[in-house]
């Protein structure tokens, strides 16, 4: 049986988009086939209940944590979806054969710095599944996974009455601020939209979470800060529609399948990161007029010094998308 190390170290959205390689090795390997993951150890959880993986390893700072340990599971090969200085240390270690995926850095760096477009029409997933194809993998085609414990195990939220009939899950939290929409216009969004709404985050975000719900009233419920990623991702899972920025909240909602409204700051779609699913609502709602876009990789910068790819996304035009796709379910 073949044995492999797929290293994919954060973050949630990035870990997520990796689960197409890691379910068709398992399903297409013809000698079969046992797979292993590095990842750090904050980010276990997002794959340590996937069936399709034998065993989880993670570092919290340094791959001198774990390189001993991974010498002495002797891979034959190393799948490298990070292809960083950690990756190469691993990999200089384990002098296995590896596959690493082009990160298209140089491309990146001249869409944002000189607006010029060398990027591939081509999702990362896409990118990700051409390190498998020397072993004759496909893909399957059905899009990202996600997969939550066992109903015993899990500690589910207990909903308000007035959202066990249906809600949209409006997503408030990002790694960086130029990602998201401000305060004041998540209160706008909740205002106008005539149906409940829970908000997710994280616990950074509880505070903003209760400013809005306070200012909004009983239609919105704060679930930011409440709950760990696994009680906030069944929170997605039972949604009608997810209204998100351009974060892991947004890829774990494609992995279910949702209806998604996604928001596109700092960043755009144009990176090959948007959502990837099958047969939903894929509305990514976006501040095209804006000519200095995309203002950086990450989320990070903003070319505008008032932040105008954030204040001036349509939030008429959210509000009309979400107010057909929820009238459709």
């Amino acid at each position: 049986m073949t044995k492999v190390l797929i290293i994919r170290f954060s973050s949630i959205g990035d870990i997520v988009l990796t689960t197409p390689v890691v379910r068709n090795l398992k399903m297409q390997m013809h000698d079969g086939v046992e797979i292993h993951y590095l990842t750090k150890i904050q980010f276990r959880g997002i794959v340590e209940g996937n069936p399709h993986i034998s065993r989880v390893h993670t570092i919290e700072k340094s791959t001198n944590e774990i390189v001993d340990r991974l010498k002495s599971e002797h891979f034959d090969y190393v799948i490298d979806l990070h292809r960083n200085l950690r990756s190469m240390r691993v990999k200089r270690s384990l002098k296995v054969l590896d596959f690493s995926f082009n990160k298209l850095n140089w491309q990146k760096w001249l869409l944002v710095h000189f607006g010029i477009n060398r990027m591939p029409d081509v999702h990362i997933v896409d990118r990700y599944m051409e390190c498998i194809r020397p072993f004759g993998i496909e893909n399957d085609n059905k899009g990202l996974d996600f997969f939550l414990p066992p109903i015993e195990q899990l500690v589910m939220p207990i909903l308000p009455e007035s959202h066990k009939m249906g809600y949209i899950a409006l997503a408030i939290g990002a790694a960086h601020w130029r990602k998201k929409l401000r305060q004041e216009q998540y209160i706008s969004l909740c205002k106008k939209l005539d149906v409940p709404i829970i908000l997710l985050g994280g616990p950074g975000e509880k505070l903003e979470g209760d400013a809005i719900a306070l200012e909004v009233g009983s239609k919105v419920w704060n679930a930011a800060g409440g709950y760990d990623l696994i009680g906030s991702a069944w929170l997605v899972r039972e949604s009608k529609l997810v209204i998100t920025p351009d974060t892991g909240m947004m890829h774990i909602a494609a992995a279910f399948k949702k209806p998604i409204i996604s928001l596109w700051a700092a960043t755009i779609p144009g990176f090959g990161m948007y959502p990837y699913q099958n047969g939903a609502l894929n509305e990514m709602v976006e501040a095209t007029h804006l000519d200095k876009r995309p203002c950086s990789k990450l989320g990070t910068k903003c070319k505008y010094n008032t932040c105008r790819c954030v204040d001036e996304l349509s939030i008429d035009r959210v509000i009309d998308v979400a107010g057909e796709a929820w009238n459709q379910k």
